[in-house]
């Protein structure tokens, strides 16, 4: 280090009772503050070269840390404080490759239906008609329709391996996989 380097590390560490009383006030917790402070001094040292000599040090760092803190409160405003990790739970994902092998087995159990149960499975729940639009479309009674889907549904959770209670009569997720299969 030269003559220059120890000056203004004298300087800098000189600076750090005011730099500490400044970070306290802006955030109002001391082990925050000090943070903010070696923040502000690491950022000063690595960028020397942008303080230009002859101009107010204490100034320059004072701008450092403020920029600093105000970095760090607008990133924590758009971050949620996940202590337990109960957040990142609900967070997560489903790989791709359980959702392909569901389509895969609902293609193979759609495939076992009849026709007309096939047609009036998709016409309801894949495309979103009535009842009373798919008896109009299929030429066939409401009741043999509503007949039609349920033995479909029953049809397709015991494909599914589906337990007693369980079932794929969930009309968004059946919905779902419903167009899948008609468009693929």
């Amino acid at each position: 280090m030269t003559k220059s380097d120890d000056d203004l590390q004298a300087l800098l560490i000189g600076a750090v009772p005011n730099l500490r009383a400044f970070a306290n006030s802006l955030c109002g917790d001391p082990t925050r503050a000090d943070d903010l402070v070696q923040d502000t001094l690491v950022k000063a040292w690595s960028n020397l070269d942008g303080f230009e000599k002859g101009s107010n040090l204490k100034a320059w760092l004072f701008t450092i840390l403020r920029n600093t803190y105000f970095s760090e409160l607008r990133k924590r405003r758009r971050e949620v404080e996940d202590a337990d990790g109960a957040m990142a739970e609900r967070l997560s994902v489903l790989p791709e490759q359980h959702v392909h092998m569901d389509l895969v087995d609902f293609k193979k159990a759609f495939n076992v239906l009849s026709d007309d149960q096939k047609e009036v499975l998709l016409l309801v729940g894949a495309e979103g008609f009535s009842y009373e639009e798919a008896a109009e479309i299929t030429n066939a009674a409401v009741g043999t329709v509503k007949s039609r889907v349920n033995r479909a549904r029953v049809a397709l959770n015991k494909a599914l391996g589906f337990e007693a209670g369980e079932s794929f009569n969930s009309n968004s997720e059946f919905v779902g996989v419903a167009r899948a299969v008609s468009r693929g």
